[in-house]
């Protein structure tokens, strides 16, 4: 006789943080949800709180700079039944790492994620990895860098020349150009997914109030955070849970027609940028 877990839908999260988990909480009743991070604490921590609200959560460890990493993880959740959501909030911040951690984690990282659960993903199932603003400020690209970044073969992906050190300003500029790939590959795999009958978007946050946000709040770059969420149309930082909202209507139903998009929900902060007060010349 089969396990119960055998035939049960399965959900892979990969980044145990707020953003994920309120997605996870949204979506994930009923499922079997591997909790997966590069820290075990973290993933232990995420999991623990999900099962004592009731879910069926697990704590999985997975290195998103590594594709064997990454495809354990998905050999894992597939040995335990059919893969039917992806929510990845896994990432490094331009604060956080260095410009090779960030084109590794953020750019390549994500973009072999989303190709082999896309190998997987169950008829009707649905994806959302975690973007960001970021990704909208940067100048635009030429359509053939758009091109090299939707569709470029993984493995190439950091030989790209726009992505050599050289060309590279900084951890900002990486993460810039991480989060432009992150939406250029969404676009590209959404059409591999649809060819399964899967759905794949990215969602493009603003400034959320999360713990790693609360330390940038009291560190060296707080008054940029602040002054950029003061001067957005909000006036304020969003949460985790309005996040959520968003990725709800995505996964659900009532976003069978809505595939290979990114939703920018960052308070109008970008608005600002280019057309308000936190316009750079302003």
């Amino acid at each position: 006789m089969a396990s119960p877990h055998s035939t049960r839908d399965i959900m892979i999260l990969v980044g145990a943080g707020q953003i994920g988990m309120a997605i996870a909480r949204r979506m994930g009743y009923g499922m079997s949800i591997l909790v997966a991070d590069k820290n075990p604490d973290h993933a232990a921590d995420i999991a623990q709180t999900m099962t004592n609200a009731g879910f069926d959560a697990r704590p999985e460890t997975v290195d998103l700079a590594s594709r064997e990493s990454i495809t354990k993880l998905i050999n894992m959740a597939t040995s335990l039944g059919d893969v039917t959501m992806l929510v990845n909030a896994a990432g490094v911040s331009p604060s956080q790492a260095s410009i090779e951690t960030i084109l590794n984690v953020d750019l390549y990282g994500t973009a072999v994620l989303l190709e082999e659960v896309g190998k997987v993903i169950a008829p009707g199932g649905v994806g959302v990895t975690i973007s960001s603003q970021s990704g909208h400020r940067m100048k635009q690209l030429t359509a053939e860098e758009d091109r090299l970044l939707a569709t470029t073969p993984t493995e190439e992906l950091l030989g790209l020349d726009m992505l050599q050190p050289g060309n590279i300003a900084d951890t900002l500029h990486a993460y810039q150009m991480a989060k432009r790939c992150n939406e250029k590959r969404v676009m590209a795999q959404a059409v591999a997914w649809g060819e399964r009958g899967a759905r794949l978007n990215s969602i493009s946050p603003g400034i959320v109030v999360t713990p790693l946000a609360i330390d940038e709040f009291n560190g060296p770059r707080g008054d940029f955070y602040k002054n950029m969420f003061a001067k957005c149309p909000a006036g304020r930082p969003g949460t985790a849970d309005e996040i959520a909202n968003v990725a709800e209507l995505l996964m659900s139903e009532r976003g069978a027609f809505i595939t290979g998009t990114d939703v920018l929900v960052d308070g109008g902060a970008t608005a600002s940028y280019f057309y308000g007060p936190l316009q750079p010349t302003a």
